[in-house]
């Protein structure tokens, strides 16, 4: 999927599918790059979180930008708006769930925990991701940092997904994640806003550095795109 997206991407960088211009359908591309049509959906999803492409149904894709957006959105939100709104809630929650957390809490978030370390399917492990920042939103006590958290649970499990697939997150949020939980189990509220908040840092630097670099790492298919 990376190196699908890296060359639509950079197609559409260069201008061989230009501004106001329609992508090739999920068929044709799959052929193109030789891969199945799921690859080919999920890099679309990434090139549209990029604020290079719209989706439009029964239409097609069509591209609305030649760079990436300073603020890309995830479903219903933006980057910004979830950054801004995790770091009011989730930080604090996590410090209160340090105070009043139950031992029921503790044994969910260290399961999910193991769970998240040993799943090797990216969606899976998406799906417990969300499920992992709910369940310390919960465990701070107070049910409205729960509904919060599940408000923007759809664009939270998309910028998790984007950020897996592009930023190689995955292992680097596993031990961040248990640096959360070791610090909610100390009982220290300091210890556990200080440990979501540098969670947190690293997910918007990710981000960041993904929009900001010209092209990605990953290696391109050998392959000539047509418009």
């Amino acid at each position: 999927m990376e190196a699908v997206l890296a060359q639509l991407r950079e197609a559409i960088e260069r201008g061989t599918y230009p501004v106001g211009g329609k992508l090739p359908s999920e068929a044709v591309l799959s052929r193109e790059f030789d891969v199945s049509r799921s690859v080919v959906r999920e890099a679309l999803r990434g090139l549209q979180a990029l604020g290079l492409t719209l989706s439009r149904t029964g239409k097609g894709t069509f591209v609305v930008a030649d760079r990436p957006a300073d603020n890309p959105r995830f479903g219903h939100y933006s980057a910004r708006d979830l950054h801004e709104v995790r770091r009011h809630v989730e930080v604090p929650a996590a410090g209160y769930a340090a105070q009043r957390h139950r031992p029921d809490d503790l044994d969910e978030l260290t399961a999910l925990l193991e769970r998240m370390e040993e799943e090797t399917d990216n969606t899976a492990w998406v799906a417990l991701d969300s499920l992992f920042h709910i369940t310390i939103a919960q465990a701070s006590g107070n049910p409205v940092f729960g509904k919060v958290i599940e408000e923007i649970r759809d664009a939270l499990a998309r910028q998790s997904a984007f950020l897996n697939q592009l930023g190689n997150r995955r292992e680097a949020s596993n031990v961040e994640h248990r640096r959360v939980v070791e610090a909610i189990a100390s009982g220290s509220a300091e210890a556990a806003s200080a440990a979501m908040t540098a969670h947190l840092g690293h997910v918007e630097d990710t981000l960041t550095d993904i929009v900001t670099s010209t092209r990605t790492a990953a290696p391109r298919p050998e392959r000539r795109l047509g418009p």
